[in-house]
């Protein structure tokens, strides 16, 4: 079994002035968005539209921006609603506490959704295209996410057998015990696996919405299991069914990206 390697969660130092790793990972989230942006642009349906406009590298920052809005308050506000919404009920204001963490993903991803609808009726074009264009572009940023979490040592995994060879010693969870680093499980599945199935798929020309729906289902499906080896958060538990909030949450993602697929179906 391995030991978690202590990293130092500060990445830089300057006198008062402390720049953390999550921090450059949530930059590099959005670099890579931006990267992948330009590049989606000359997939189709994107290379050829022309009405109401054509897409252009202004659409990629300005999805961007609106993008970036919709993770951190989406995000906050589905951590307060979704995992403690008693406190927050209670203290209001520590709502706006964001420094002492709290984001939940399935929040961030309904703060989105809400920006890509704003952006689309700004620019007069579908919101599914949009959703389209964006879905590919997300796994990457997820995995720069993941990173962050192991490198603060968070969100560690279930106990795992003793013989396991990758089962790692998480100390600040309180236990000498291996577990599973859940962190690098879900770099893989929903960063890395999900980005190579979802630009495969979305190079060629889809019925519209069909990729943001490969989007959720595969997310839904991946973060789904990895949950089986993840530790559930210790003020809840595990909820009706032996599952977690988090695999509760993917369910309607799933079946949100199912709809979507069959709605872009060509007539037959």
């Amino acid at each position: 079994m391995l030991m978690y390697p202590h990293i130092d969660p500060v990445a830089v130092q300057i006198g008062p002035l402390a720049v953390h790793w999550y921090g450059l990972t949530y930059l590099a989230a959005f670099g890579l968005f931006m990267l992948m942006g330009i590049r989606r642009l000359r997939h189709q349906p994107f290379a050829s539209v022309v009405d109401p406009a054509p897409w252009t590298r202004k659409d990629v920052e300005d999805i961007l921006f609106y993008g970036v809005l919709g993770v951190i308050v989406g995000g906050r506000l589905g951590y307060c609603l979704f995992y403690k919404p008693g406190f927050y009920l209670t203290h209001p204001l520590e709502i706006f506490a964001v420094w002492q963490g709290g984001m939940s993903f399935h929040g961030g991803l309904l703060g989105v959704i809400v920006a890509m609808v704003l952006f689309a009726r700004g620019r007069r074009r579908p919101w599914l295209q949009v959703a389209d264009f964006v879905a590919p572009c997300i796994p990457l940023g997820l995995a720069a996410g993941r990173v962050g979490n192991f490198i603060n040592g968070e969100l560690w995994g279930r106990f795992s057998s003793m013989d396991l060879p990758w089962g790692m010693v998480f100390p600040q969870s309180g236990s000498m015990m291996p577990r599973h680093p859940s962190q690098v499980y879900q770099f893989l599945l929903e960063g890395l696996l999900l980005f190579v199935v979802l630009w495969l798929y979305a190079r060629k020309p889809r019925g519209q919405g069909q990729v943001a729906g490969v989007f959720l289902i595969g997310y839904g499906v991946l973060r789904f299991v990895a949950e089986y080896f993840r530790e559930p958060d210790d003020f809840l538990g595990l909820l009706s069914l032996g599952l977690s909030m988090g695999q509760w949450l993917c369910v309607p993602m799933v079946i949100a990206g199912v709809y979507l697929w069959h709605r872009g179906r060509p007539a037959a």
